[in-house]
């Protein structure tokens, strides 16, 4: 069987899907998208019995991939339990790195310092970008993560168009049917406007 084609600007998002997130989600999309990049997540996925396999094939056809491990602690719903879905997309895409160097780098980001040293020893020497649960953070990190010849936009210059998206916020998810932003709709919607918001400014 051929391995799936890899998308070079693609970035596999391993982000949790809820309300309290979505500030930094936004952020996420915007930032990638304000660097030349292509936000790819499991939202675009449909459910199933594959549903695994379908995760793994994504990764493969990602150049790269950022795992947030913010929200990995214990959730609020009962019975607390932690959220394994972020390490465990991480281990796939540190597997498929590692066999494949050449076709995948990962990034791990975090809010809080050394935080992630200790709930994932085994990953001790690797960089870890902290965010501080911030937007701000978010950028002034992809950017630092994602260091390129071309598409540099400034972290000031991104947040003017993360604040653009949130202004937009009401009439996209009016017209999507939705009232959360974590649909496949919404997530399609939201690159494509984060991207017209990108080449507006560029034209100014």
């Amino acid at each position: 069987m051929s391995r799936p084609r890899v998308e070079p600007n693609s970035v596999f998002l391993n982000i949790p899907y809820d309300n309290r997130f979505q500030n930094l989600y936004l952020a996420y999309i915007v930032g990638l998208t304000e660097l030349g990049l292509t936000p790819k997540a499991t939202l675009a996925i449909p459910g199933g019995v594959t549903r695994l396999d379908r995760i793994f094939e994504l990764i493969q056809t990602c150049n790269y991939s950022v795992h947030d491990l913010s929200r990995v602690e214990l959730d609020r719903t009962p019975p607390p339990t932690p959220r394994f879905n972020m390490p465990l997309e991480l281990g796939l895409a540190i597997a498929w790195a590692k066999l494949n160097p050449a076709r995948h780098t990962w990034f791990v980001c975090e809010s809080k310092e050394r935080r992630a040293q200790k709930s994932l020893s085994d990953l001790n020497g690797t960089d870890f970008y902290i965010h501080h649960g911030t937007p701000t953070g978010i950028m002034r990190e992809l950017s630092n993560a994602f260091v390129r010849p071309i598409d540099r936009p400034t972290v000031p210059q991104m947040m003017r168009s993360y604040k653009s998206l949130n202004r937009l916020l009401p009439t996209l998810l009016i017209n999507s049917g939705s009232d959360s932003v974590f649909t496949a709709r919404m997530f399609t919607d939201l690159i494509t406007t984060a991207a017209a918001l990108r080449d507006k400014a560029r034209l100014v």
